[in-house]
C-alpha cells in the first residue's frame, strides 16, 4: 500500500518589527531644535539680508505712500570683495535710484529718497527743472503740489530764505561753484518726489555713503494712515492700534501689495 506523502509544512513568516516611536521627550526636543535653526536664520536674513521699513512720510509721493510697510534690500549696496562681487548682486549707487539710508542729522531715524547726484555731478534747480551736469532732466516721477515758486527751494542753490541744518550751510558754503552744487566724493544729493513737500538734501545736505542702508526692495502691506501715527517707529500709539482693529480691510492699499518701488535712470 502506497504512503501518502506528507505535505511540506507552511512556512512561517516572522513578524515585521513594529517602528519605535520616539517618546515624548525627543519630539518635543526635535521640535524645538528644527524651529531654532528656522528662527535664526529668520532673524539672519531679516536683518543682514532684508530690514523692515514703514514710511512715515509723504515726501516721495506719488512713489511711495505714508503707510507703505516694506522690505529694504541690504545686500544690493553694501561693500564687496574681490571674490563675493562674482557671486552676490552687488550694484553700485545710481542717479534715479531709490534709497533708504540713516538721517544724517540723526541716525537714529530712516529716511527715503531718491538719488539725484552721485560723486562730481553738479546740480541746480531753475524754477523747479532739474538740470544734472548742465542738461535739463526729465523726471516722470516728480509731482509738484504748489503753484509758486520759492526763491531756494525751487531755484537752488540760492541765499537761504528759512533755517538749514548745520550742514547743509556747509554743503552750500564749500560745494557750490559757478552756480552749480558739486557732490563730493564718497557722497550723494538726495530729494524726495514730491518735490515741493520734501525735507531733504537742499535743507540737511548731503547723504554720505556709509549711512545708505539699502533700496526698497517690495511692499508687503500699505495701510492708509498719517504722518502722527508713524511718526516714532518704536511707538505704536493706542490710537494707531484703535484705527487698525476697525478700518483694517478698507484702509488697506491692497493693489500696492507686493508692488517694487523702482528707481529711474537719470543722465
Amino acid at each position: 500500500m502506497k504512503q501518502k506523502s506528507a505535505k511540506p509544512a507552511a512556512t512561517q513568516t516572522a513578524p515585521e518589527p513594529k517602528p519605535i516611536k520616539p517618546d515624548f521627550a525627543e519630539q518635543v526636543r526635535s521640535f524645538v531644535a528644527e524651529w531654532s535653526v528656522t528662527i535664526i536664520l529668520l532673524l539672519f536674513g531679516t536683518t543682514t539680508l532684508l530690514q523692515a521699513f514703514v514710511v512715515p512720510t509723504g515726501s516721495m509721493e506719488d512713489t511711495v505712500l505714508i503707510g507703505d510697510h516694506m522690505f529694504v534690500d541690504k545686500l544690493s549696496y553694501s561693500p564687496h570683495g574681490p571674490l563675493s562681487s562674482f557671486l552676490l548682486p552687488y550694484t553700485e549707487i545710481k542717479r534715479g535710484d531709490i534709497i533708504v539710508f540713516k538721517f544724517p542729522i540723526d541716525p537714529r531715524e530712516n529716511y527715503i529718497k531718491r538719488v539725484i547726484g552721485v560723486p562730481g555731478d553738479r546740480i541746480h534747480l531753475v524754477n523747479k527743472d532739474l538740470y544734472l551736469n548742465g542738461k535739463k532732466v526729465t523726471e516722470p516721477y516728480v509731482v509738484h503740489k504748489t503753484g509758486y515758486i520759492d526763491s531756494y527751494r525751487d531755484n537752488f542753490p540760492a541765499d537761504p530764505n528759512t533755517r538749514l541744518a548745520d550742514p547743509a550751510y556747509r554743503m552750500l558754503s564749500d560745494n557750490v561753484h559757478n552756480g552749480e552744487l558739486v557732490v563730493p566724493p564718497d557722497c550723494y544729493f538726495a530729494m524726495g518726489d514730491n518735490r515741493d513737500n520734501s525735507l531733504d538734501s537742499r535743507y540737511w545736505g548731503f547723504v554720505p555713503r556709509d549711512n545708505i542702508i539699502g533700496k526698497p526692495a517690495i511692499v508687503f502691506w500699505s495701510y492708509d494712515t498719517t504722518t502722527e501715527r508713524l511718526a516714532d517707529p518704536n511707538i505704536i500709539s493706542l490710537d494707531h492700534i484703535l484705527d487698525l482693529a476697525v478700518n483694517f480691510f478698507s484702509k488697506t492699499r491692497w493693489k500696492r501689495t507686493l508692488m517694487i518701488p523702482r528707481g529711474y535712470p537719470l543722465s
